[in-house]
């Protein structure tokens, strides 16, 4: 059976079972989405690869019946700006901005409206979903709640540590904090040149100076190489629990990375609930004190984006404050 065909038949079950009132009609219309416009490209990743795409597909199915499937349009979009207003990150940013700015009466969730609505307009990738979208269903309720858990999920993609939106958020106060011209001579003629030209067989302008585009492909590859980090560490911290501490162990981390409740993976591998809490404990320890420390320090770092020093060795600050004052002068040099 094709990779596609494998696919799709797995999505279709676990629809119908997370959603049985949702008709045929709009089931496919999900599926189609969440695959995207380009499936063969399923057919030539190597497994790496298909196992990141898998997850992302996860990850927008769960914000999609979560959030956003079956409500109002109005409603809807609310809660999407609600979600990325209530961000710790973003809010403080676009509060520090509107208390250094002259229009100080508006509010976070103005702001907000605003980058959202120029992404909608501007941005290639968002538009890119949207038309992928119109073609994936005809009901206007569906194609909303499809198309407010893209935004969702590209705003929130990790880029260098801070989410995607944070940079749209930049380079919008760029735009909208240009200065005019002024002081222009009046006798000489200015010559306004635009950065976009239309050619002769085309009705769609051609932008000489695409730097969105630029920052998208430089964002995905960004994005993409921090998805293959995290696989790689997961897997080998997965093969280290099974070869180290025992194969239940494993099976919970697998457990836990689906998002699973620490009851619900006590039912899925038939323990004790006290059981799967030791387990954890003991998971936890040999991540942080052992696998991170000793086995993969490098892998580690490179997908936290940290070294082990600015980690403080993965101590907390009253730890780290009783080790470095029990070290020695020879010690201390070594660790410097």
């Amino acid at each position: 059976m094709a990779i596609v065909d494998d696919l799709r038949q797995r999505w279709e079950s676990r629809i119908q079972s997370d959603c049985p009132k949702q008709p045929p009609q709009a089931v496919a219309g999900i599926i189609a989405w969440l695959l995207g416009d380009d499936c063969d490209r399923f057919e030539e990743m190597p497994l790496s690869q298909l196992n990141i795409a898998k997850q992302a597909m996860d990850y927008r199915y769960r914000i999609l019946i979560q959030r956003y499937l079956d409500l109002p349009e109005a409603k809807g979009y609310n809660k999407l700006i609600q979600r990325l207003g209530s961000l710790f990150l973003i809010r403080n940013k676009v509060k520090t901005w509107i208390s250094l700015s002259r229009d100080r009466r508006r509010s976070v969730i103005d702001v907000l409206q605003e980058v959202i609505q120029e992404m909608i307009q501007s941005d290639r990738h968002i538009q890119s979903q949207i038309k992928w979208i119109t073609q994936c269903t005809p009901n206007p309720r569906l194609r909303n709640a499809l198309m407010l858990t893209s935004i969702e999920e590209y705003c929130l993609r990790p880029i260098r540590n801070q989410p995607l939106l944070v940079y749209r958020f930049v380079n919008y106060l760029r735009r909208t904090q240009r200065g005019g011209m002024t002081q222009v001579p009046s006798s000489d003629t200015i010559r306004l040149v635009s950065e976009e030209v239309t050619m002769d067989d085309s009705a769609n302008p051609v932008s000489l100076l695409d730097d969105e585009a630029i920052a998208q492909y430089q964002d995905l590859q960004h994005w993409e190489e921090q998805q293959a980090l995290r696989s790689s560490v997961k897997d080998e911290f997965v093969d280290y629990l099974a070869e180290n501490v025992s194969d239940e162990a494993a099976q919970w981390l697998q457990y836990h990375l689906q998002g699973k409740t620490q009851e619900a993976i006590a039912q899925l591998m038939d323990l004790d609930i006290r059981q799967v809490y030791r387990l954890r404990e003991k998971i936890s320890y040999h991540a942080v004190r052992v696998f991170s420390l000793k086995s993969k320090p490098e892998l580690v770092s490179s997908w936290l984006g940290t070294s082990l020093t600015e980690h403080n060795l993965g101590l907390t600050p009253t730890q780290w404050e009783q080790f470095w004052d029990g070290l020695t002068p020879n010690q201390l040099l070594l660790i410097g």
